[in-house]
């Protein structure tokens, strides 16, 4: 049954990963549509993960009050919701209405499922966890440019909402097998401790400010290597350029494929370190002056073979660094600040990229990668020291 239950636990990571990459896979089109400009994406991605940070904050009461599988119930439902209405959406101010439940439903489920697997599994099924969300992330992207190519693009939002119902259906009947599991063990959620005392405990900020710049870079992935594509590349239709938006996603699954097969054996902070190495190199390939897209198509796969094992490795590593206790406000306080770089930055770059160009992105992403790496270094120092000071 234990085998049965990390089944499921892996599909709904499939369906958090199904609407990420919709809007920027489907942009270029969908701004055509709407008669916007291409920055306008920003807005909309803003006000997703706008609510994403909401439902994030509100995750650690949520955890103490109730079941994870209610939680991934409910947040899986206002998701359905969100895809459902983007499809019917006809005039680009209805995005912004569809957008809340699009975004709440993502927050509570991911803080949530993070946690229960911080706490309960080792650091290779985290990664082999959000190696399905890549899956999911990497599905929709082919699904929207098939549906722009024989239908149009609301099609691929009505498609993925499809795909939502029918994992929404298996998370109704694995109720029993979530009660089972939790049958004899200790529930971890009534000993959390607060979001104010996560933030005081030395090296969480560093490690907030961190998981800020990793986002950032790969939110800024998501929603304009589409673009990037279409706008400088030669040799790339619009088919192409929606499906070149599933390259980050199919690098980040493909990395924490790899991740869980070694994670158990070389530890989180090695693979994170490792990780950037990896992203830094996709980076500095997208950066050769090449106008075919050949070369920055691996780019960008490399970039997110990289990226692969930061996200879950920082995760799993908040039980361990800092406690059982705060494990589930940190978690919540980690995923807000990875929607705030979510929310903000790509819009940023939206309006960089219309005023300079697009071809500044691989640099925009080297600024964050390294900034993600300084901080992460500072922080397992600032823990370090931390448990050399306790008597």
């Amino acid at each position: 049954m234990g085998s049965l239950l990390i089944a499921v636990i892996y599909l709904i990571f499939v369906s958090l990963g199904l609407p990420d990459s919709l809007l920027g896979a489907g942009w270029p089109t969908m701004q055509i549509s709407f008669g916007v400009p291409s920055y306008y994406a920003g807005f909309v991605s803003m006000t997703i993960c706008f609510m994403t940070i909401v439902s994030a904050l509100l995750s650690p009461r949520l955890i103490r009050k109730v079941p994870t599988i209610w939680i991934v119930i409910g947040s899986t439902a206002l998701t359905v919701l969100g895809l459902i209405g983007f499809s019917f959406s006809n005039r680009f101010p209805l995005l912004f209405l569809f957008a809340v439940p699009y975004g709440l439903g993502a927050g509570a489920i991911d803080a949530s499922v993070n946690h229960y697997v911080a706490s309960r599994y080792s650091s290779s099924v985290m990664n082999f966890l959000h190696c399905f969300w890549g899956i999911g992330a990497s599905i929709s992207p082919n699904l929207m440019a098939l549906a722009i190519r024989y239908a149009h693009w609301n099609e691929g939002y009505r498609w993925t909402a499809c795909l939502q119902l029918g994992i929404l259906l298996l998370c109704f009947l694995s109720i029993p097998l979530w009660k089972r599991k939790e049958e004899g063990v200790k529930d971890l959620s009534e000993e959390n401790g607060s979001i104010r005392e996560a933030i005081r405990t030395p090296g969480v900020l560093l490690t907030l400010i961190s998981f800020f710049a990793y986002c950032s870079g790969e939110a800024t992935c998501f929603l304009w290597t589409s673009s990037y594509f279409a706008a400088i590349r030669t040799g790339v239709t619009d088919e192409m350029a929606a499906s070149f938006g599933s390259l980050v996603f199919a690098g980040l699954m493909f990395g924490r494929f790899l991740s869980g097969l070694f994670s158990n054996r070389i530890g989180d902070r090695l693979l994170i370190r490792i990780g950037i190495a990896v992203e830094l190199a996709g980076i500095l390939l997208v950066m050769l002056p090449f106008s075919h897209y050949a070369p920055a198509a691996a780019g960008f796969f490399i970039i997110g073979t990289g990226m692969g094992p930061v996200y879950p490795s920082i995760q799993h590593l908040a039980p361990s660094h800092f406690g059982e206790r705060l494990a589930a406000p940190v978690i919540g306080l980690q995923m807000a600040s990875a929607y705030v770089g979510s929310t903000f930055i790509p819009m940023i770059f939206g309006s960089i990229q219309y005023s300079v160009g697009i071809g500044v992105m691989p640099f925009f992403l080297l600024v964050f990668a390294l900034l993600n790496l300084t901080l992460l270094e500072g922080s397992f120092r600032r823990t370090e020291q931390s448990r050399r000071s306790v008597p």
